[in-house]
């Protein structure tokens, strides 16, 4: 795994050991298996993004905390110029940016979303986490599945939806797709 990945996983770890929560508690907490959450703490798995956003909450964090290892500063407003906000390269097809990473005592979190095309046809890893989505559609074409329902988003095109349900994404016609992500 990438260098990234494991500071991330040692983060998660140090905050569950220094609450004192055992793993087997926090993977119950979290709703996830304990041996998955290890895989996760051991920086063996890559993390997504909904995971991140659950440990933050919990700890009741910044979501780039996780990410850069300290908390953001501004709160009047921050800028991200165009490919310069935090990159969050965690899993195989997908690249995130965030585009609010300094900013403090978030309400949504935005990203711009790179998916890759996967030409394995591997079963898309579907994802979940608290609160809502909202996807906007800047390049390409995004086949989305949410709760089991196929939707295909061309450029320009948007959905959002209730996240607590499992969805996945999906770059098509053998080209990238990007959005703009914002979890609320």
């Amino acid at each position: 795994m990438n260098e990234q990945i494991q500071l991330i996983a040692a983060r998660i770890k140090e905050l569950r050991e220094i609450a004192g929560i055992s793993a087997e508690s926090f993977a119950n907490e979290l709703n996830i298996e304990k041996d998955l959450l290890l895989n996760y703490e051991n920086g063996n798995t890559d993390i997504s993004v909904g995971f991140l956003l659950k440990v933050a909450h919990r700890f009741n964090l910044e979501l780039s905390a996780l990410l850069k290892g300290d908390q953001p500063k501004l709160h009047v407003y921050s800028v991200a110029r165009k490919g310069k906000g935090l990159i969050v390269d965690r899993r195989k097809q997908y690249k995130y940016e965030s585009l609010a990473s300094n900013f403090i005592q978030k309400k949504a979190e935005p990203f711009i979303v790179t998916v890759e095309p996967d030409a394995s046809n591997a079963p898309l890893e579907s994802n979940s986490h608290a609160g809502q989505e909202f996807n906007y559609v800047l390049e390409g074409t995004l086949m989305i599945v949410v709760d089991g329902h196929e939707i295909t988003l061309n450029e320009g095109d948007s959905i959002y939806f209730d996240s607590g349900y499992k969805h996945a994404m999906k770059a098509l016609n053998n080209q990238k797709a990007r959005f703009l992500a914002v979890i609320v």
